[in-house]
């Protein structure tokens, strides 16, 4: 007899790039357009300076981000809505076809969270977005179980420490829960912690791949 039964995982998805399109350029570029000498900023995908680990943890609040900017980016020129506007440029679409496959799962019986990387000044235009084109009046918290910002809880992937908050705050058990991530970085600190990965390596949906890998999934029976 296997050993193995079919239950349900626990789902953990990140934001960018998983739920909501981003494209890191635009936001470089936007940067590099407001620069007098056409440099831009430090943040990509894979590495950030520390004024961007500063917003995302909320050791910094806009204002100080916005100074930050101003004086190591020579921008000293441009004005909070210039600087908030480039910053956001990056915010794509959020396809209605990932917000009611999550929505499905939730009724499936699944649980479900999300861990983002994120700030202040994001927030407020992704809820934005999502009531505008969607109608979800308290952002993508209406679709989840549970939403764990790091400007929130002080933390920031790839660090162990968000991952163990979040594994301890939905009592779920790493070798139980699938995390779904589009950054390699993020992908390996969760393999070291024994959590389950999906890395949605572009061109790969959320939509597309997810089915797939939950079919796949199997957890020790009880």
């Amino acid at each position: 007899m296997s050993t193995y039964a079919r239950r349900l995982p626990n789902l953990l998805f990140d934001f960018g790039g998983v739920i909501i399109n981003i494209d890191y350029n635009r936001t470089l570029e936007a940067m590099r357009a407001l620069s007098r000498v056409g440099t831009t900023i430090e943040f990509t995908q894979a590495a950030q300076s520390a004024l961007f680990d500063d917003l995302e943890t909320g050791r910094i609040t806009p204002d100080g981000f916005r100074a930050g900017l101003r004086q190591h980016y020579d921008l000293h020129h441009t004005t909070d809505a210039e600087l908030d506007t480039a910053w956001n440029a990056m915010l794509l679409d959020i396809p209605l076809a990932r917000l009611e496959y999550i929505r499905e799962l939730g009724r499936q019986g699944y649980q479900t969270a999300l861990l983002s990387n994120t700030n202040s000044i994001h927030i407020p235009v992704i809820n934005e977005m999502l009531r505008r084109e969607h109608g979800l009046q308290h952002g993508i918290a209406d679709v989840l179980d549970r939403v764990f910002y790091s400007q929130e809880v002080g933390m920031r992937k790839p660090g162990k420490e968000i991952f163990e908050h979040v594994l301890q705050e939905m009592n779920w058990r790493a070798e139980e829960t699938l995390f779904v991530e589009d950054s390699i970085q993020h992908i390996r600190t969760a393999e070291a912690l024994g959590i389950r990965t999906l890395f949605l390596q572009p061109p790969l949906t959320l939509t597309e791949a997810l089915p797939a890998a939950l079919r796949a999934f199997s957890l020790p029976s009880t």
